[in-house]
């Protein structure tokens, strides 16, 4: 059985040894047309309050304050309601919590 046959076997179906030499033959994938897989891309930017709460694992009550107390500001950027945030710039202005 080759690689490519594992690839497409449903996971339920595979024993440890498939699995495991599947997992060891992996590394980082493309896809036909040549581009980045999303597991590939660092994560840059969050999105919203939410995005805020999972860079710092808080909740999303204290995100809010987080963004309203201007530590972050330079790390914001908001279009109208929209709100992009630059994970690595928060995490450098708030001290490097994560």
């Amino acid at each position: 059985m080759n690689i490519e046959d594992l690839e497409e076997m449903p996971l339920w179906q595979m024993t440890g040894k498939e699995f495991l030499f599947l997992q060891e033959q992996g590394g980082v994938k493309h896809n036909s047309k040549n581009e980045v897989t999303e597991n590939e891309i660092p994560k840059k930017y969050v999105y919203g309050i939410l995005g805020i709460a999972k860079i710092f694992g808080c909740s999303m009550a204290t995100a809010n304050r987080i963004k309203k107390s201007g530590k972050i500001d330079k790390a914001i950027t908001q279009i109208g309601r929209k709100i992009i945030v630059n994970s690595e710039l928060a995490n450098r202005k708030v001290g490097g919590r994560r």
